[in-house]
């Protein structure tokens, strides 16, 4: 390994080429060094936790990170760290407890995606428009279909909740890393949700309006490819604050992983830590 760079990790950046030309292309963040990591595939790579971390928000030390990368002030302060973040049905804004609402009126009162998603199967989740396609990147989906946009992200956590009651709402990862999900008619899926659910859709919209919450009959799937020249038949996660290193040859890379001949990193995870990167 001739090269090394180092800093305090990002989750990895991802573009999504035009369809039909190929995989995504991944980058490591590591402060304002990108790494391509497409050109390391089938090569030795290694990852070194150097013992500090530094908070993604206020920039201070310390000792552990929370909800991916913020000291435990910022996790208690910052509405993005709030739960209504995972839970949008249970939103308070209105109660007027929000933690930060001028940062809510700029991510949560906008236009958010309900979509469909083909991961380790068939899912429903919620996005904001500027995060399509990397979200669904960032789940490691081979297939993704946008049916419902809604104004708010309080709205589209109701739509969520509905639909959960028949699709799954979460990603199985040790499914996902061990290979690709068979290709599944996300529109059909999208045509049985509508039906069953009918009843209960119809009534948030005539609790927020026809232009609030709009169904989207005509979404096109998009198709994902991902850079793996083979998958792990058994998954074997690094862990960097037991043991800070990780290393082993790149097999491949899906979601937020990074998949070796030794283990997978969720690189995520390790938001906000100070790694060294050989490869």
């Amino acid at each position: 390994m001739e090269h090394l760079s180092s800093g305090h990790l990002e989750k990895m950046q991802v573009i999504l080429p035009e369809t039909g030309s190929g995989a995504v292309n991944y980058a490591l963040p590591l402060d304002e060094i990108r790494v391509p990591l497409n050109p390391l595939l089938g090569q030795p790579i290694q990852l070194e936790y150097n013992g500090a971390i530094r908070c993604a928000h206020c920039g201070r030390a310390s000792k552990k990170s929370f909800n991916q990368g913020f000291c435990f002030p910022c996790f208690k302060k910052l509405a993005r760290c709030d739960s209504c973040i995972v839970s949008p049905e249970k939103c308070h804004f209105d109660q007027g407890t929000c933690r930060e609402p001028d940062w809510a009126e700029r991510f949560c009162m906008t236009d958010h995606f309900v979509y469909l998603a083909n991961s380790s199967g068939v899912k429903v989740g919620i996005t904001r428009g500027s995060q399509i396609p990397t979200r669904w990147i960032d789940q490691g989906a081979t297939q993704a279909l946008p049916i419902m946009r809604v104004s708010t992200r309080y709205q589209s956590g109701l739509v969520e909740d509905i639909l959960r009651q028949h699709v799954a709402d979460k990603t199985n990862w040790r499914a996902m890393l061990k290979g690709n999900a068979g290709a599944v008619d996300l529109a059909a899926v999208r045509d049985q949700l509508f039906e069953a659910c009918n009843e209960e859709l119809t009534a948030l919209t005539q609790r927020f309006g026809i232009q609030a919450l709009m169904r989207i009959e005509d979404g096109e799937t998009v198709n994902i490819d991902y850079p793996v020249l083979e998958f792990p038949t058994k998954i074997t996660s690094f862990n960097l604050d037991k043991n800070p290193l990780a290393e082993g040859r790149l097999l491949g890379i899906k979601g937020q992983y990074l998949i070796l001949d030794s283990g997978v990193i969720n690189i995520r995870k390790y938001t906000a830590y100070d790694i060294s990167f050989r490869y």
